[in-house]
Protein backbone atom coordinates (compact mmCIF):
# COMPACT_ATOMS: atom_id res chain seq x y z
CA UNK A 1 0.00 0.00 0.00
CA UNK A 2 3.15 2.49 0.64
CA UNK A 3 4.39 2.13 -2.86
CA UNK A 4 1.11 1.89 -4.17
CA UNK A 5 0.47 6.29 -2.30
CA UNK A 6 4.23 6.77 -4.24
CA UNK A 7 3.64 5.93 -7.41
CA UNK A 8 0.44 7.43 -7.53
CA UNK A 9 2.01 10.45 -6.22
CA UNK A 10 4.61 10.74 -8.22
CA UNK A 11 2.28 9.99 -11.07
CA UNK A 12 0.18 13.08 -10.50
CA UNK A 13 3.45 15.46 -9.72
CA UNK A 14 4.37 14.43 -13.39
CA UNK A 15 1.21 15.09 -14.91
CA UNK A 16 0.83 18.95 -13.10
CA UNK A 17 3.81 19.86 -14.53
CA UNK A 18 3.49 18.52 -17.68
CA UNK A 19 0.14 20.63 -17.60
CA UNK A 20 2.34 23.72 -16.92
CA UNK A 21 4.32 23.27 -19.18
CA UNK A 22 2.39 22.98 -22.12
CA UNK A 23 0.66 26.14 -20.96
CA UNK A 24 3.11 28.52 -22.10
CA UNK A 25 2.30 31.19 -19.28
CA UNK A 26 2.60 29.68 -16.30
CA UNK A 27 2.17 31.84 -13.40
CA UNK A 28 3.41 31.40 -9.64
CA UNK A 29 1.12 29.59 -7.66
CA UNK A 30 -0.98 30.86 -5.05
CA UNK A 31 -1.98 29.21 -1.92
CA UNK A 32 -5.48 28.53 -3.45
CA UNK A 33 -3.58 27.04 -5.87
CA UNK A 34 -1.77 24.75 -3.97
CA UNK A 35 -4.79 24.04 -1.44
CA UNK A 36 -6.41 22.96 -4.41
CA UNK A 37 -3.68 20.60 -6.15
CA UNK A 38 -3.42 19.03 -2.97
CA UNK A 39 -7.57 18.04 -2.70
CA UNK A 40 -7.01 16.52 -6.42
CA UNK A 41 -4.30 14.68 -5.12
CA UNK A 42 -5.74 13.18 -1.73
CA UNK A 43 -8.75 12.27 -3.67
CA UNK A 44 -7.22 10.74 -6.43
CA UNK A 45 -5.05 8.35 -3.85
CA UNK A 46 -7.78 7.96 -1.70
CA UNK A 47 -10.50 6.54 -4.89
CA UNK A 48 -7.42 3.98 -5.66
CA UNK A 49 -7.49 2.98 -2.15
CA UNK A 50 -10.79 2.71 -1.65
CA UNK A 51 -10.85 0.54 -4.97
CA UNK A 52 -8.35 -1.91 -3.88
CA UNK A 53 -9.89 -2.28 -0.05
CA UNK A 54 -13.44 -3.04 -2.16
CA UNK A 55 -11.26 -5.90 -4.50
CA UNK A 56 -10.27 -7.49 -0.97
CA UNK A 57 -13.77 -7.22 0.63
CA UNK A 58 -15.06 -9.00 -2.32
CA UNK A 59 -12.46 -11.19 -2.39
CA UNK A 60 -12.73 -11.93 1.44
CA UNK A 61 -16.25 -12.87 0.73
CA UNK A 62 -15.98 -15.50 -1.50
CA UNK A 63 -13.99 -17.20 0.78
CA UNK A 64 -16.59 -16.95 3.43
CA UNK A 65 -19.21 -18.12 1.13
CA UNK A 66 -17.05 -20.94 0.44
CA UNK A 67 -16.72 -22.61 3.58
CA UNK A 68 -18.92 -25.18 4.39
CA UNK A 69 -21.98 -24.16 6.43
CA UNK A 70 -24.40 -25.87 9.34
CA UNK A 71 -27.63 -23.79 9.21
CA UNK A 72 -28.97 -22.84 12.71
CA UNK A 73 -32.32 -23.16 13.46
CA UNK A 74 -34.35 -19.98 13.09
CA UNK A 75 -31.28 -18.16 11.92
CA UNK A 76 -30.15 -17.58 8.37
CA UNK A 77 -27.11 -16.02 9.24
CA UNK A 78 -24.48 -18.68 8.36
CA UNK A 79 -21.47 -19.22 10.76
CA UNK A 80 -18.10 -21.59 9.31
CA UNK A 81 -18.36 -24.75 11.01
CA UNK A 82 -15.65 -24.89 13.09
CA UNK A 83 -17.65 -27.45 15.73
CA UNK A 84 -15.03 -29.92 17.86
CA UNK A 85 -15.72 -33.32 18.93
CA UNK A 86 -13.17 -35.59 20.49
CA UNK A 87 -12.64 -38.64 18.91
CA UNK A 88 -14.19 -42.43 19.93
CA UNK A 89 -12.47 -45.39 19.72
CA UNK A 90 -15.26 -47.85 20.26
CA UNK A 91 -14.54 -50.37 23.16
CA UNK A 92 -13.99 -54.09 21.63
CA UNK A 93 -15.07 -57.07 22.27
CA UNK A 94 -13.31 -58.58 25.08
CA UNK A 95 -12.42 -62.59 25.80
CA UNK A 96 -13.77 -63.21 30.02
CA UNK A 97 -11.55 -66.11 30.04
CA UNK A 98 -8.31 -63.62 30.24
CA UNK A 99 -9.78 -60.30 31.00
CA UNK A 100 -13.42 -61.10 33.34
CA UNK A 101 -13.70 -57.74 34.88
CA UNK A 102 -14.01 -54.51 33.64
CA UNK A 103 -14.81 -50.99 35.50
CA UNK A 104 -16.36 -47.44 34.45
CA UNK A 105 -17.66 -44.45 36.14
CA UNK A 106 -21.67 -43.67 35.48
CA UNK A 107 -22.31 -40.76 32.78
CA UNK A 108 -25.56 -38.71 33.77
CA UNK A 109 -24.79 -36.28 30.62
CA UNK A 110 -27.03 -36.44 27.56
CA UNK A 111 -25.57 -33.85 25.56
CA UNK A 112 -24.91 -36.18 22.74
CA UNK A 113 -28.77 -37.01 22.36
CA UNK A 114 -29.85 -33.50 21.68
CA UNK A 115 -26.89 -32.52 19.39
CA UNK A 116 -27.78 -35.61 17.05
CA UNK A 117 -31.44 -34.28 17.05
CA UNK A 118 -30.29 -30.95 16.06
CA UNK A 119 -28.40 -32.37 13.24
CA UNK A 120 -30.90 -34.62 11.88
CA UNK A 121 -33.91 -31.88 12.18
CA UNK A 122 -31.44 -29.71 10.37
CA UNK A 123 -31.33 -32.08 7.80
CA UNK A 124 -27.77 -33.35 8.60
CA UNK A 125 -26.12 -36.63 9.21
CA UNK A 126 -23.96 -35.83 12.37
CA UNK A 127 -20.40 -36.60 12.36
CA UNK A 128 -19.79 -39.82 14.33
CA UNK A 129 -17.56 -38.57 16.79
CA UNK A 130 -21.04 -36.40 18.05
CA UNK A 131 -22.52 -39.40 18.87
CA UNK A 132 -22.08 -41.03 22.16
CA UNK A 133 -24.01 -43.78 23.05
CA UNK A 134 -24.15 -43.84 26.77
CA UNK A 135 -25.53 -40.36 26.80
CA UNK A 136 -28.06 -41.30 23.97
CA UNK A 137 -29.56 -43.77 26.40
CA UNK A 138 -29.42 -41.99 29.41
CA UNK A 139 -31.37 -39.09 27.51
CA UNK A 140 -34.21 -40.82 28.51
CA UNK A 141 -36.06 -42.20 32.30
CA UNK A 142 -36.72 -45.46 32.65
CA UNK A 143 -39.52 -47.19 34.99
CA UNK A 144 -36.92 -49.02 37.83
CA UNK A 145 -38.18 -49.53 41.18
CA UNK A 146 -37.37 -46.38 43.53
CA UNK A 147 -34.91 -48.00 46.03
CA UNK A 148 -35.74 -49.32 49.55
CA UNK A 149 -32.81 -49.50 50.80
CA UNK A 150 -30.16 -47.60 53.21
CA UNK A 151 -28.52 -47.10 49.86
CA UNK A 152 -29.92 -43.89 47.67
CA UNK A 153 -30.30 -46.13 44.87
CA UNK A 154 -31.59 -49.37 43.16
CA UNK A 155 -29.77 -51.75 40.76
CA UNK A 156 -31.79 -53.71 38.25
CA UNK A 157 -30.25 -56.15 36.01
CA UNK A 158 -32.04 -57.73 32.74
CA UNK A 159 -30.62 -60.13 29.66
CA UNK A 160 -32.23 -61.04 26.53
CA UNK A 161 -31.43 -61.77 22.76
CA UNK A 162 -29.52 -58.95 20.82
CA UNK A 163 -31.42 -57.83 18.45
CA UNK A 164 -28.98 -57.00 15.82
CA UNK A 165 -26.93 -60.10 16.38
CA UNK A 166 -28.99 -63.16 17.45
CA UNK A 167 -25.98 -65.15 18.50
CA UNK A 168 -25.23 -62.19 21.04
CA UNK A 169 -27.13 -60.94 24.04
CA UNK A 170 -27.06 -57.51 26.13
CA UNK A 171 -27.09 -57.26 29.43
CA UNK A 172 -29.02 -54.04 31.00
CA UNK A 173 -28.20 -52.41 34.19
CA UNK A 174 -30.22 -49.74 34.98
CA UNK A 175 -29.62 -47.27 38.65
CA UNK A 176 -32.27 -45.74 40.24
CA UNK A 177 -32.14 -42.29 42.60
CA UNK A 178 -33.97 -42.13 45.17
CA UNK A 179 -36.42 -39.77 45.07
CA UNK A 180 -36.30 -36.60 47.63
CA UNK A 181 -38.65 -34.67 49.39
CA UNK A 182 -38.92 -32.21 47.40
CA UNK A 183 -41.01 -29.47 50.08
CA UNK A 184 -37.44 -30.01 52.53
CA UNK A 185 -34.86 -29.57 49.89
CA UNK A 186 -31.67 -27.97 50.74
CA UNK A 187 -31.02 -24.52 50.02
CA UNK A 188 -29.28 -23.83 46.52
CA UNK A 189 -26.39 -21.40 46.12
CA UNK A 190 -26.19 -21.36 42.64
CA UNK A 191 -23.52 -18.92 40.32
CA UNK A 192 -24.79 -18.61 36.56
CA UNK A 193 -21.88 -18.35 34.81
CA UNK A 194 -22.78 -17.10 31.13
CA UNK A 195 -20.34 -16.72 27.91
CA UNK A 196 -21.43 -13.17 26.66
CA UNK A 197 -18.93 -13.39 24.10
CA UNK A 198 -19.22 -12.28 20.54
CA UNK A 199 -19.85 -15.71 19.58
CA UNK A 200 -22.99 -15.64 21.67
CA UNK A 201 -24.98 -13.35 20.14
CA UNK A 202 -27.20 -15.75 17.42
CA UNK A 203 -30.71 -16.36 18.92
CA UNK A 204 -30.29 -19.71 19.83
CA UNK A 205 -27.60 -18.85 21.79
CA UNK A 206 -27.33 -15.82 24.79
CA UNK A 207 -30.80 -14.84 24.21
CA UNK A 208 -32.35 -18.93 24.27
CA UNK A 209 -29.81 -18.94 27.20
CA UNK A 210 -32.25 -15.80 28.96
CA UNK A 211 -35.05 -17.61 28.61
CA UNK A 212 -33.78 -21.10 30.34
CA UNK A 213 -32.28 -19.83 33.01
CA UNK A 214 -35.53 -17.84 33.86
CA UNK A 215 -37.49 -21.02 33.65
CA UNK A 216 -34.99 -22.14 36.45
CA UNK A 217 -35.49 -19.06 38.19
CA UNK A 218 -39.36 -20.06 38.73
CA UNK A 219 -38.60 -23.03 39.86
CA UNK A 220 -36.30 -22.06 42.96
CA UNK A 221 -37.66 -20.93 46.74
CA UNK A 222 -37.49 -18.76 49.04
CA UNK A 223 -34.02 -20.09 50.58
CA UNK A 224 -32.20 -20.10 47.37
CA UNK A 225 -29.89 -17.56 46.06
CA UNK A 226 -28.62 -16.29 42.73
CA UNK A 227 -25.33 -14.96 41.49
CA UNK A 228 -24.34 -13.83 38.00
CA UNK A 229 -20.94 -13.79 36.56
CA UNK A 230 -20.45 -12.57 32.98
CA UNK A 231 -17.31 -12.72 30.36
CA UNK A 232 -16.32 -11.32 27.26
CA UNK A 233 -12.67 -10.59 27.41
CA UNK A 234 -12.92 -10.26 31.05
CA UNK A 235 -14.95 -11.69 33.63
CA UNK A 236 -16.83 -9.88 35.82
CA UNK A 237 -19.36 -10.24 38.22
CA UNK A 238 -22.98 -8.93 37.10
CA UNK A 239 -25.11 -9.62 39.99
CA UNK A 240 -23.82 -10.37 44.02
CA UNK A 241 -25.50 -13.60 45.70
CA UNK A 242 -29.17 -12.31 45.70
CA UNK A 243 -32.21 -14.17 47.62
CA UNK A 244 -33.86 -16.43 44.58
CA UNK A 245 -37.44 -14.46 45.85
CA UNK A 246 -36.09 -11.48 44.76
CA UNK A 247 -36.80 -12.24 40.73
CA UNK A 248 -37.52 -9.27 38.98
CA UNK A 249 -34.21 -8.03 40.07
CA UNK A 250 -32.66 -11.42 38.61
CA UNK A 251 -33.90 -10.81 35.56
CA UNK A 252 -33.14 -7.72 35.39
CA UNK A 253 -29.79 -8.40 35.64
CA UNK A 254 -29.69 -11.42 33.32
CA UNK A 255 -31.39 -9.32 30.60
CA UNK A 256 -28.74 -6.65 30.54
CA UNK A 257 -26.36 -8.71 29.09
CA UNK A 258 -25.34 -8.13 25.60
CA UNK A 259 -22.90 -10.21 23.55
CA UNK A 260 -19.74 -8.74 22.83
CA UNK A 261 -15.70 -9.34 22.56
CA UNK A 262 -13.73 -12.69 22.88
CA UNK A 263 -14.12 -15.03 25.52
CA UNK A 264 -11.68 -15.67 28.91
CA UNK A 265 -13.50 -18.71 30.22
CA UNK A 266 -10.85 -19.66 32.55
CA UNK A 267 -10.87 -16.29 34.04
CA UNK A 268 -14.95 -16.61 34.41
CA UNK A 269 -14.60 -20.07 35.93
CA UNK A 270 -12.35 -18.66 38.71
CA UNK A 271 -14.96 -15.87 39.62
CA UNK A 272 -17.64 -17.99 39.52
CA UNK A 273 -16.17 -20.70 41.90
CA UNK A 274 -14.65 -17.67 43.82
CA UNK A 275 -18.27 -16.45 44.32
CA UNK A 276 -19.88 -19.66 44.98
CA UNK A 277 -16.98 -20.38 47.93
CA UNK A 278 -17.65 -16.70 49.46
CA UNK A 279 -21.52 -17.77 49.51
CA UNK A 280 -21.26 -21.53 50.14
CA UNK A 281 -24.17 -22.93 52.20
CA UNK A 282 -23.08 -25.73 54.60
CA UNK A 283 -25.10 -28.88 53.52
CA UNK A 284 -26.76 -27.01 50.93
CA UNK A 285 -26.58 -27.53 47.14
CA UNK A 286 -23.47 -25.42 45.44
CA UNK A 287 -23.20 -24.83 42.07
CA UNK A 288 -21.87 -23.39 39.40
CA UNK A 289 -23.90 -23.48 35.69
CA UNK A 290 -21.90 -22.43 32.84
CA UNK A 291 -23.39 -21.34 29.62
CA UNK A 292 -21.22 -21.62 26.45
CA UNK A 293 -20.92 -22.71 23.19
CA UNK A 294 -17.26 -23.65 24.68
CA UNK A 295 -15.24 -21.37 22.50
CA UNK A 296 -12.83 -20.19 24.78
CA UNK A 297 -10.10 -17.96 23.11
CA UNK A 298 -8.44 -15.82 25.81
CA UNK A 299 -6.31 -16.75 29.22
CA UNK A 300 -7.07 -20.46 30.33
CA UNK A 301 -8.54 -21.83 27.45
CA UNK A 302 -6.76 -25.12 26.78
CA UNK A 303 -8.33 -28.25 27.63
CA UNK A 304 -5.44 -29.41 29.73
CA UNK A 305 -5.53 -26.06 31.98
CA UNK A 306 -9.28 -25.67 32.03
CA UNK A 307 -9.41 -29.81 33.21
CA UNK A 308 -6.69 -28.76 35.79
CA UNK A 309 -8.43 -25.79 37.07
CA UNK A 310 -12.04 -27.42 37.48
CA UNK A 311 -10.25 -30.50 39.56
CA UNK A 312 -8.83 -27.94 41.46
CA UNK A 313 -12.05 -26.19 41.98
CA UNK A 314 -14.12 -29.33 43.08
CA UNK A 315 -12.64 -29.95 46.02
CA UNK A 316 -14.45 -27.63 47.45
CA UNK A 317 -17.71 -29.36 46.95
CA UNK A 318 -18.98 -26.75 44.65
CA UNK A 319 -20.77 -28.95 42.05
CA UNK A 320 -20.67 -27.71 38.07
CA UNK A 321 -23.22 -28.24 35.23
CA UNK A 322 -22.69 -27.17 31.52
CA UNK A 323 -25.28 -26.27 29.12
CA UNK A 324 -24.07 -25.77 25.64
CA UNK A 325 -25.90 -23.39 23.31
CA UNK A 326 -25.27 -22.79 19.61
CA UNK A 327 -23.89 -24.40 16.63
CA UNK A 328 -21.51 -24.00 14.11
CA UNK A 329 -18.48 -23.27 16.60
CA UNK A 330 -19.69 -25.47 18.99
CA UNK A 331 -16.86 -27.17 20.73
CA UNK A 332 -18.06 -30.32 22.52
CA UNK A 333 -15.12 -32.01 23.02
CA UNK A 334 -13.75 -29.08 25.67
CA UNK A 335 -16.84 -28.93 27.54
CA UNK A 336 -17.29 -32.89 27.94
CA UNK A 337 -13.96 -32.88 29.48
CA UNK A 338 -14.53 -30.14 31.87
CA UNK A 339 -17.94 -31.70 32.69
CA UNK A 340 -16.28 -35.51 33.54
CA UNK A 341 -13.34 -33.23 35.41
CA UNK A 342 -15.74 -31.31 37.57
CA UNK A 343 -18.21 -33.13 39.43
CA UNK A 344 -20.30 -32.16 36.84
CA UNK A 345 -23.50 -32.99 34.52
CA UNK A 346 -23.53 -31.61 30.97
CA UNK A 347 -26.27 -31.01 28.53
CA UNK A 348 -26.85 -29.20 24.75
CA UNK A 349 -29.81 -27.39 25.31
CA UNK A 350 -30.97 -26.75 21.14
CA UNK A 351 -34.19 -25.14 21.63
CA UNK A 352 -36.61 -24.00 24.30
CA UNK A 353 -38.45 -27.57 24.69
CA UNK A 354 -34.82 -28.98 25.92
CA UNK A 355 -34.91 -25.81 28.23
CA UNK A 356 -38.06 -27.03 29.95
CA UNK A 357 -36.54 -30.97 30.13
CA UNK A 358 -33.38 -29.54 31.99
CA UNK A 359 -34.47 -26.83 33.77
CA UNK A 360 -38.18 -27.58 35.04
CA UNK A 361 -39.34 -31.43 34.35
CA UNK A 362 -35.51 -32.88 35.55
CA UNK A 363 -34.69 -29.76 37.28
CA UNK A 364 -33.75 -31.93 40.97
CA UNK A 365 -32.42 -34.82 39.19
CA UNK A 366 -29.96 -32.17 37.29
CA UNK A 367 -28.82 -30.21 40.23
CA UNK A 368 -29.49 -32.44 43.71
CA UNK A 369 -26.63 -34.72 43.81
CA UNK A 370 -27.23 -37.97 46.10
CA UNK A 371 -24.38 -39.82 45.28
CA UNK A 372 -20.56 -38.86 44.60
CA UNK A 373 -18.17 -40.93 42.50
CA UNK A 374 -20.15 -43.60 41.71
CA UNK A 375 -18.30 -46.77 39.41
CA UNK A 376 -19.55 -49.84 38.54
CA UNK A 377 -17.23 -52.66 37.98
CA UNK A 378 -18.48 -56.06 36.72
CA UNK A 379 -17.05 -59.38 36.68
CA UNK A 380 -18.30 -61.64 34.03
CA UNK A 381 -18.34 -65.70 34.69
CA UNK A 382 -16.24 -67.17 32.14
CA UNK A 383 -17.77 -70.32 32.20
CA UNK A 384 -21.03 -68.88 30.85
CA UNK A 385 -19.54 -65.63 28.98
CA UNK A 386 -17.14 -66.02 26.05
CA UNK A 387 -16.24 -62.21 25.41
CA UNK A 388 -18.61 -58.96 26.09
CA UNK A 389 -18.70 -55.51 24.80
CA UNK A 390 -19.69 -52.39 27.00
CA UNK A 391 -21.77 -50.27 24.70
CA UNK A 392 -20.89 -46.25 25.27
CA UNK A 393 -18.63 -45.33 28.07
CA UNK A 394 -15.17 -45.10 26.07
CA UNK A 395 -14.18 -42.01 27.94
CA UNK A 396 -15.42 -43.34 31.34
CA UNK A 397 -13.61 -46.11 31.00
CA UNK A 398 -11.57 -46.96 34.52
CA UNK A 399 -8.52 -49.14 35.24
CA UNK A 400 -9.88 -52.05 37.48
CA UNK A 401 -7.64 -51.25 40.37
CA UNK A 402 -9.43 -47.58 40.63
CA UNK A 403 -12.83 -49.22 41.74
CA UNK A 404 -10.91 -49.58 45.15
CA UNK A 405 -9.16 -46.01 44.95
CA UNK A 406 -11.50 -43.52 46.91
CA UNK A 407 -8.94 -41.22 45.27
CA UNK A 408 -10.13 -41.74 41.68
CA UNK A 409 -13.23 -39.59 40.46
CA UNK A 410 -15.93 -40.55 39.07
CA UNK A 411 -19.94 -39.56 38.22
CA UNK A 412 -22.48 -38.54 40.34
CA UNK A 413 -25.84 -39.32 40.80
CA UNK A 414 -28.79 -36.92 41.32
CA UNK A 415 -32.09 -37.49 43.05
CA UNK A 416 -34.19 -39.62 41.25
CA UNK A 417 -32.01 -39.87 38.33
CA UNK A 418 -31.64 -42.97 36.20
CA UNK A 419 -28.64 -44.34 34.69
CA UNK A 420 -28.63 -47.48 32.38
CA UNK A 421 -25.35 -49.00 31.10
CA UNK A 422 -25.45 -52.14 28.56
CA UNK A 423 -23.28 -55.07 27.73
CA UNK A 424 -23.13 -56.85 24.21
CA UNK A 425 -21.98 -60.56 25.30
CA UNK A 426 -20.99 -63.66 23.45
CA UNK A 427 -22.79 -67.06 25.56
CA UNK A 428 -20.42 -69.90 25.51
CA UNK A 429 -20.95 -72.17 22.92
CA UNK A 430 -22.51 -69.45 20.92
CA UNK A 431 -21.86 -69.57 16.97
CA UNK A 432 -20.76 -66.23 16.78
CA UNK A 433 -18.31 -64.75 13.97
CA UNK A 434 -17.14 -61.81 16.58
CA UNK A 435 -13.31 -62.00 16.97
CA UNK A 436 -12.21 -61.30 20.55
CA UNK A 437 -9.51 -59.37 22.18
CA UNK A 438 -6.89 -60.91 24.39
CA UNK A 439 -5.57 -57.44 25.22
CA UNK A 440 -5.01 -56.93 29.08
CA UNK A 441 -5.06 -53.06 29.14
CA UNK A 442 -6.88 -52.43 32.23
CA UNK A 443 -4.97 -54.51 34.87
CA UNK A 444 -7.04 -55.81 38.05
CA UNK A 445 -4.67 -55.76 40.84
CA UNK A 446 -5.54 -58.19 43.63
CA UNK A 447 -8.02 -59.80 41.38
CA UNK A 448 -7.18 -63.28 43.04
CA UNK A 449 -8.74 -61.50 46.63
CA UNK A 450 -11.72 -60.40 44.77
CA UNK A 451 -12.55 -63.28 42.60
CA UNK A 452 -16.10 -64.09 42.94
CA UNK A 453 -17.30 -67.82 43.12
CA UNK A 454 -19.42 -67.93 40.93
CA UNK A 455 -22.52 -70.67 41.06
CA UNK A 456 -23.72 -72.90 38.18
CA UNK A 457 -26.16 -70.73 36.70
CA UNK A 458 -24.76 -67.49 37.83
CA UNK A 459 -23.88 -64.94 34.60
CA UNK A 460 -21.83 -61.92 36.38
CA UNK A 461 -21.37 -60.15 39.43
CA UNK A 462 -22.32 -56.17 39.74
CA UNK A 463 -20.11 -54.45 41.92
CA UNK A 464 -20.93 -50.66 42.94
CA UNK A 465 -19.34 -47.82 44.90
CA UNK A 466 -20.41 -44.80 45.94
CA UNK A 467 -19.45 -41.94 48.06
CA UNK A 468 -22.65 -40.60 50.73
CA UNK A 469 -22.90 -36.86 50.60
CA UNK A 470 -20.62 -35.57 52.92
CA UNK A 471 -17.96 -38.82 52.84
CA UNK A 472 -14.92 -39.69 50.92
CA UNK A 473 -15.13 -43.27 51.98
CA UNK A 474 -16.75 -45.42 49.29
CA UNK A 475 -19.43 -47.69 50.15
CA UNK A 476 -19.43 -51.33 48.45
CA UNK A 477 -22.99 -52.90 47.17
CA UNK A 478 -22.97 -56.05 45.67
CA UNK A 479 -25.40 -58.06 43.17
CA UNK A 480 -25.51 -61.26 41.12
CA UNK A 481 -27.22 -61.76 37.74
CA UNK A 482 -28.46 -65.32 37.00
CA UNK A 483 -28.19 -66.57 33.71
CA UNK A 484 -32.37 -66.19 32.60
CA UNK A 485 -31.60 -64.95 28.76
CA UNK A 486 -35.22 -64.43 27.20
CA UNK A 487 -36.55 -63.59 23.71
CA UNK A 488 -35.56 -59.90 22.72
CA UNK A 489 -39.64 -59.88 22.31
CA UNK A 490 -40.42 -61.03 25.65
CA UNK A 491 -37.70 -58.56 27.92
CA UNK A 492 -39.39 -55.82 29.25
CA UNK A 493 -40.38 -52.17 27.64
CA UNK A 494 -37.43 -50.28 29.55
CA UNK A 495 -34.86 -53.09 27.51
CA UNK A 496 -35.68 -52.88 24.31
CA UNK A 497 -36.46 -49.23 24.09
CA UNK A 498 -32.78 -48.89 25.46
CA UNK A 499 -31.72 -51.23 23.04
CA UNK A 500 -33.34 -49.39 19.97
CA UNK A 501 -31.98 -46.03 21.37
CA UNK A 502 -28.13 -48.22 21.60
CA UNK A 503 -28.95 -50.00 17.84
CA UNK A 504 -29.90 -46.09 16.28
CA UNK A 505 -26.20 -44.89 17.46
CA UNK A 506 -24.29 -47.66 16.69
CA UNK A 507 -26.45 -46.59 13.15
CA UNK A 508 -25.21 -43.22 12.97
CA UNK A 509 -21.35 -44.26 14.10
CA UNK A 510 -21.38 -46.69 11.13
CA UNK A 511 -20.33 -49.37 13.78
CA UNK A 512 -18.18 -52.28 12.49
CA UNK A 513 -20.49 -53.67 15.92
CA UNK A 514 -23.81 -52.67 14.03
CA UNK A 515 -24.78 -56.52 13.00
CA UNK A 516 -28.13 -56.37 10.87
CA UNK A 517 -29.31 -53.48 12.36
CA UNK A 518 -31.63 -51.11 10.04
CA UNK A 519 -33.00 -47.97 10.68
CA UNK A 520 -36.43 -49.92 9.93
CA UNK A 521 -35.62 -52.19 12.62
CA UNK A 522 -34.51 -49.59 15.47
CA UNK A 523 -38.14 -47.41 14.75
CA UNK A 524 -39.89 -50.60 14.95
CA UNK A 525 -38.81 -51.84 18.22
CA UNK A 526 -39.10 -48.16 19.66
CA UNK A 527 -42.37 -47.76 18.52
CA UNK A 528 -43.07 -50.93 20.56
CA UNK A 529 -41.65 -49.68 23.78
CA UNK A 530 -42.90 -46.17 24.23
CA UNK A 531 -43.88 -47.05 27.76
CA UNK A 532 -45.42 -44.49 29.79
CA UNK A 533 -43.39 -41.73 27.81
CA UNK A 534 -45.89 -38.33 29.60
CA UNK A 535 -43.41 -35.75 28.04
CA UNK A 536 -43.67 -37.68 24.82
CA UNK A 537 -39.71 -38.07 24.44
CA UNK A 538 -39.94 -41.62 23.29
CA UNK A 539 -42.38 -40.37 20.56
CA UNK A 540 -40.29 -38.10 19.40
CA UNK A 541 -37.45 -40.67 19.13
CA UNK A 542 -39.10 -42.34 17.16
CA UNK A 543 -40.03 -39.52 14.41
CA UNK A 544 -35.96 -38.86 14.62
CA UNK A 545 -35.43 -42.51 13.30
CA UNK A 546 -37.76 -42.10 10.44
CA UNK A 547 -35.76 -38.89 9.60
CA UNK A 548 -32.47 -40.20 9.99
CA UNK A 549 -33.66 -42.95 7.46
CA UNK A 550 -34.67 -40.25 4.73
CA UNK A 551 -30.95 -38.72 5.29
CA UNK A 552 -29.03 -41.76 5.20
Amino acid sequence: MKNLKILLYALVSMSFLYACSGAGEQAESTDADHTEYATSEEALVESAEESMMAREQKSSSKDVEATPNIPSDGDSTSTANTEEYEEIKENPFVAAQQNPVTTFSIDVDNAAYSNVRRFIQNSQMPPPNAVRIEEMVNYFSYDYPNPTSKHPFSITTEVAECPWNTNHQLVHIGLQGKKLNYKDLNPCNLVFLIDASGSMGEPNKLPLLKKSLAMLLDQLGDKDRIAIVAYAGAAGLVLPSTPAKQKSKILNALNDLESGGSTAGGEGIELAYKIAKQNLIKGGNNRVILATDGDFNVGTSGDNELIKLIEEKRKDDIYLTICGFGMGNYKDGKMEKISNAGNGNYFYIDNIKESKKVFVTEMRANLFTIAKDVKIQIEFNPQKVKGYRLLGYENRRLNNEDFEDDSKDAGELGAGHSVTAIYEIIPVGSNSAQALSNTDEFNFQGAEKNKTSFGSNELMNVRLRYKPIGSEVSVLLEQKLTDNAQKFTASSADFRFSAAVTGFGLLLRNSQYKGKASYAQIKEIAKGALGKDSEGYRAEFVRLVEQAALLK
